[in-house]
Parts: structure tokens; sequence; C-alpha cells
């Protein structure tokens, strides 16, 4: 009898132990800048909710992350979670079979058609990752600069020009704090930011694809030509200028208007935190008849499944739960800049942010028009070519009809159904 009780107790000793055994779930990801964020705000929050399943973040530096990434895949030692780089990169791995189908995920209606995009199949029907978070592209300014010169937040291309002018003939500080060495900013932060209003956002980015568009005409050339009105206005020496250069200088106050991505916001609130920081959206053409704005709501990064995890059903959880409010809320304040992609209700506390998301219920949205599909040629490359095209424009050794011209007979060259828009 003692033998049957002490069994008895032995196997509901080992039931209760089983039934508090954790399942661990593991994330890869490239952002290791956001160890602290994971481990101390965002799964904390899941693992209350869900006290069974255990989340470990475990990053990789930037520069490794795609080569580590693959090696692991490739030997079955990655881990359950899979943070997803935007475009073909995790098109690739979904072709190669190294992540799960997600389409009918639960909390993946809360995603539109242009969030998913950037993890999605050509086609658009299949998605792979969960979109985790976008950048919104627009401008940042200089509030006591603006205050000092009597200044208003511009809404159109008249009313920035006008702007512009005021503080150069005022002389103490650089207009628009912008330089063209890196190349990328120009092409990024100024043609892929007032650019989307001109060719009518997702209306022009399609048909660039389709064939039905090109670089060298209507929007897409209007955009070179709108770029080219920002030369008078850059600082002294800004050919020489860097990326970080223009940071420095608009942190330190020198400059009174910095063409922007919403992930730029965090940086100043830590170069600078007296820096009184405002921000205003892409202004519109009304002299070419468009009014209506539309902003570069640009896919930054998702979250998918590894198609090799045995914990595919805790995996399943962790990301239904990142497609919820309550995850929305989390990451948009523990990263001002960056904003979830959600159709979900959440509060961001940073004011300039605040501005930032407040755009898309004021504008269209879209993003770079040669991130999807048109950038898959190594050599000429759609996205390296508007970056030097769009330097040459602001260094007045291209015309905007020039580098129109040249990025898209690249395009043209390689590129199907563009072969007929030379």
């Amino acid at each position: 009898m003692k033998r049957w009780v002490f069994l008895m107790t032995a196997i509901a000793a080992a039931a209760s132990l089983g039934l508090a055994q954790k399942t661990k779930l593991t994330i890869e990801s490239w952002r290791n800048d956001d160890l602290k964020i994971w481990q101390n705000t965002i799964l904390p929050a899941f693992m209350k909710k869900y006290p069974n399943i255990e989340v470990v973040f475990a990053p990789t530096a930037p520069t490794e992350y795609n080569a580590v990434l693959e090696a692991k895949l490739k030997a079955g030692t990655a881990g359950d979670l899979i943070t997803c780089r935007p475009f073909d990169q995790s098109l690739e791995l979904f072709k190669s079979k190294y992540l799960d189908d997600l389409t009918g995920l639960k909390g993946m209606d809360n995603y539109s058609e242009v969030a998913k995009a950037a993890w999605s199949t050509d086609d658009g029907k299949t998605t792979f990752c969960v979109p985790m978070a976008s950048v919104i592209h627009g401008f940042l300014y200089n509030k006591a600069i603006f205050k000092e010169l009597g200044l208003s937040e511009p809404k159109t291309e008249a009313e920035f020009l006008a702007v512009l002018e005021k503080i150069k003939a005022n002389g103490k500080y650089i207009p628009l704090v912008m330089g063209t060495k890196d190349q990328w900013e120009a092409a990024t932060m100024g043609y892929q930011n007032i650019g989307p209003t001109l060719w009518n956002g997702e209306v022009g980015r399609k048909g660039l694809i389709s064939g039905k568009e090109a670089y060298n005409k209507g929007g897409f050339l209007r955009a070179f030509e709108a770029l080219a009105k920002w030369r008078p206005f850059l600082g002294n020496g800004y050919q020489a200028q860097a990326y970080p250069d223009s940071q420095n200088l608009f942190a330190a106050g020198r400059g009174a208007i910095y063409p922007a991505g919403s992930w730029d916001i965090a940086t100043f609130r830590q170069m600078n935190p007296k820096l009184e920081l405002g921000a205003f959206k892409p202004y519109t053409f009304p002299s070419l008849g468009i009014t209506q704005c539309v902003i570069d709501d640009h896919p930054d990064i998702a979250i998918g499944l590894n198609a090799a995890s045995k914990n595919k059903e805790a995996a399943r959880t962790f990301l239904s739960w990142v497609a919820s409010d309550e995850f929305a809320q989390l990451y948009a304040n523990a990263l001002p800049g960056f904003f979830p992609l959600a159709n979900v209700s959440y509060k961001v506390d940073d004011p300039v942010a605040q501005q930032f998301l407040s755009w898309r219920k004021e504008c269209k949205t879209t993003f770079r028009s040669s991130y999807q599909i048109l950038s898959r040629n190594a050599n000429p490359n759609n996205e390296n070519d508007l970056w030097n095209a769009s330097a040459q424009v602001l260094n007045g050794t291209m015309t905007p009809q020039q580098a129109a011209d040249f990025v898209q007979s690249r395009l043209a060259s390689w590129y199907a159904p563009q072969k007929g828009n030379k």
C-alpha cells in the first residue's frame, strides 16, 4: 500500500513538473541595439500574459546577420523566430523553405496590403512575416530658429521655397541640412521623400513595376526637377558632407530644416535633449494641380517563423501577439520613430513621433519606389542608381532630365517590363 501511495505521489509530482515546464523560444535579429528594450520591456509583457512560454532575444551584429542566419538555417540551429528584413532577402528565405507561410495567422488581418507587401510574394497572395514597424519620411525643423525668424510650417512647394529663401537671407543658419557625400541621403531623404506626392504613391510605384510608368517622364521626372530646387539652400561644402556630419550640424542648432526619416527622432533626442524639434510632412504641389499628400511609410522590420522550429504552436502565439495593440503600444514608445504597421489602437508619447504618425490619417501611403522587384539586379541596380542620380542633381553635375534618363535607361537594360521605355 505504501509503495502504491509513493508511486502515485511520484507520478503526480512528475506530472506537475511537466506542467510547469516552459516552452522556450529564441528570436534571431540584427537589431542588437534593441537588446535591452526587448529584455526589459517587450518580452516581460508577453511572458506575463503567457507564463508557459519563455522568449529569448538573441541578436547578431547587423553587418553579420544575413550570413550568420543563413549558416544557422542550413545547419538547423537557427532560433524559432526570425526577424525579417524587407523585400528580397526575406522572400529568398521563404522560397528556400526556411520560413513558414503566415497568411492565415490570427491577427494578420490587422495589416493592409501595403503593410504586408514587403514580406509577401510578388503576387501578394502569401505573407511569410508579421510586419512589426515602418519608418516615415518628412522634415524635421528647429522650432527656436523658426520662432526667431517668424517662420511657419510650409504646406506647399511654394511655401517651402519661400521659407528657405528667408532663412538664407538671414545668413545665420543653414537653410537645408543635407549632404551628398554618402549619396543615399539625397535619394532617401530627398527624392523618395517628396517624390511619392508627385507620382501618386502606389499608382506610380506599381506603374514602374508594370512598365506603365518610367523614371524619365511624369511624376518621377518631376521629382528630380523638384529636388534640383533644393540646391541653393544646402550648406557650404555640402558635397563633402556625410550623414553623421548632417546630424551633428542639425543637433548643434546650426541648421533650420533637416530632410528626415522618423528614425532620426530618437537620435536627436540623445544628441541634444534641449533641441526644440518640430516636424512637417512632405509638401504638396498646387501649381501642378497636386493637393493630396502622399507619405513614404517605408516597411522596416518584421518577424517570421522558422519552418524547422519544434515549437510552432508557441511561436504562432507570440506572432499573433506581435499583431496586437498591446505590442504596438510597447514598441512604438520603446522606439520612437519606428511605427507599428498593424491597424490597431495605440498611442505614441513622443510629440514629434506623434506628428509623423498623424500623417497616416491625412495622406496616402506608399514605400520607396526601388525596393520591390526593381533592385533585384546587381549591376545596374535601381536603388544605387537613384542614390547616384539624386546626388548628382543636387551637386549640379546632372540636370533633372539627364538624371531621369540615366536611371531609366539602366533599369530598362535588364528589367523586361521597362524595355520599351527608353
